[in-house]
């Protein structure tokens, strides 16, 4: 069955509901343009067709999309979490009715393959159910006090307005990430879009408004030539208390020191180079599979991905011509072809970032298993090198791309040095089958998270986050709730007697 679209001249993007198209910004519950009526181009990264466009809106703009959510934040604030639990609610079953159109938008504008643009869409969808339980979950407490006649609580209130910065990677994932918890626990929000990928983030925008959300709790900025200083504004603005990032640790350092003049709090999900190693006692399936599964989902460009694939000489060869034998079998091509694995990457420049790591390793002695070249327009031929070297770029660049690099390692001592041997620590995945290096290995890895047999850690219950420059906060589970709350001590004395 065909997943392409029917598309028409009134419908372009073949949505099921047309009307979750949206190419304006959002502030105070009215699509907007911006005054100088500027706008730019989205572009379908598998053939480089423009989809639409966006207004290019301004500091002015962003100004008035915080001062909405900040007014908009005086009653949101005091509603109660049985009604934003139902606000929740009522999103994830519109958004799971609009699943279909939401996974077309990723293809359209992102460019990957169906099958993982639904995959993303369904895990998208899990958050805003997940935070609908969170929201009647905010939980003080009683604490004992040494001093007679006194109590002492404690109270969580939200932080007030958030700035949600969200990437082109994931559309869907990232904004249902960051606004389900802001939703749940009564803060409002100004919500920044990658000009890559707008139209996904303003459809789930939508499905909220459907839902009942009030004016002024999310507003959406979109923009392109404006973007740093948007970003500048949001992050200097004193009437935004928290600013939440997900992008590149280049960026993450400017917006944090941008945040320090009004000492914002911030979640920064910054980025990775996560080793993996397969040990020679790994079953080989599970080890192939797994890395499959992290290295090449999103062909390859997700902060959390495999970077640095460390393999001990015993497994060695059988896992290189395992991985090359599975990894030949992808189709890389427009997301809705049939039989489509994989699709195009973002843009041009993210394809020449890949093929200079390729091309770099294959002239320091790397081999080229499978792959090693570029596809029509930004595609790149997903590809296993074997022998790669340490002084490769890969080894301390993070490729964001379809390229499985392959090192030899003799030890569990130096295969742990080297994966820790970098300055950022996101995840990092192992396989083994020797239950104590499972928790010797998982306590020694210096990341944020750590895939014990498994390539795939993301879900919405789980704290999402890293250490080192991989940033700070989590994102998922109780944690990420925890992020836009504040905790306030109230202490009760008593009557004094006389």
């Amino acid at each position: 069955m065909s997943n392409w679209p029917k598309v028409t001249d009134q419908n372009p993007l073949g949505l099921d509901d047309p009307s979750l198209l949206i190419q304006k910004g959002l502030i105070d519950g009215k699509w907007v343009d911006t005054d100088s009526g500027k706008t730019f181009e989205v572009q379908d990264p598998a053939s480089g067709k423009v989809i639409g466009t966006c207004p290019d809106q301004t500091v002015a703009d962003t100004k008035a999309a915080i001062d909405a959510a900040y007014k908009a934040f005086s009653t949101y604030r005091t509603t109660s979490p049985a009604q934003r639990q139902a606000y929740l609610t009522e999103l994830h079953r519109l958004y799971q009715a609009s699943i279909n159109d939401i996974t077309r938008l990723i293809v359209w504008e992102n460019g990957k393959s169906w099958n993982d643009a639904f995959a993303e869409a369904t895990y998208a969808g899990s958050f805003f159910s997940w935070f609908a339980g969170e929201a009647i979950r905010t939980n003080g407490e009683t604490i004992p006090c040494s001093v007679p006649g006194t109590r002492n609580i404690t109270i969580k209130q939200p932080i007030g307005v958030v700035a949600l910065l969200v990437p082109w990677n994931f559309p869907a994932a990232m904004i249902a990430r960051k606004l389900g918890p802001a939703l749940a626990v009564g803060c409002t929000s100004v919500v920044k879009v990658p000009s890559e990928t707008p139209f996904t983030t303003l459809a789930i925008v939508e499905l909220a408004r459907r839902a009942g959300v009030p004016d002024g709790v999310i507003n959406v900025i979109t923009t392109d030539s404006n973007l740093q200083d948007v970003g500048k504004e949001l992050c200097t603005n004193p009437l935004v208390h928290k600013v939440s990032f997900t992008g590149s640790t280049r960026v993450g350092k400017i917006l944090a020191e941008q945040c320090t003049s009004t000492l914002k709090k911030m979640s920064l999900e910054l980025g990775g180079n996560a080793p993996l190693i397969v040990f020679d006692d790994a079953d080989l399936p599970t080890a192939v599979a797994g890395t499959i599964a992290s290295k090449f989902r999103g062909s390859g460009q997700t902060c959390v991905c495999a970077n640095r694939i460390y393999v001990q000489d015993g497994i060695y060869d059988k896992f290189a011509k395992a991985l090359a034998e599975k990894v030949a079998q992808f189709k890389v091509g427009c997301g809705f072809d049939e039989g489509v694995t994989h699709g195009p990457l973002i843009h041009m420049r993210q394809a020449d970032k890949v093929d200079e790591h390729v091309q770099d390793a294959v002239s320091k002695g790397a081999k080229i298993l499978v792959g090693g070249k570029r596809g029509k327009g930004t595609e790149y031929i997903p590809t296993v090198l074997a022998d790669v070297s340490d002084d490769c770029l890969i080894t301390t660049e993070e490729t964001f791309g379809p390229v499985a690099a392959l090192f030899r390692f003799k030890t569990e001592e130096e295969v742990i040095a080297k994966a820790n041997n970098t300055e950022v620590g996101l995840a990092g995945y192992f396989f083994s089958e020797d239950v104590d290096r499972v928790f010797r290995v998982s306590e020694a890895l210096e990341t944020g998270m750590v895939g014990a047999n498994t390539g795939m850690i993301s879900q919405a219950v789980i704290p999402f986050g890293g250490i080192k420059e991989s940033g700070y906060g989590k994102e998922g589970g109780h944690q990420g709730t925890e992020e836009y709350m504040v905790t306030k001590l109230i202490a009760i004395g008593s009557r004094i007697k006389q």
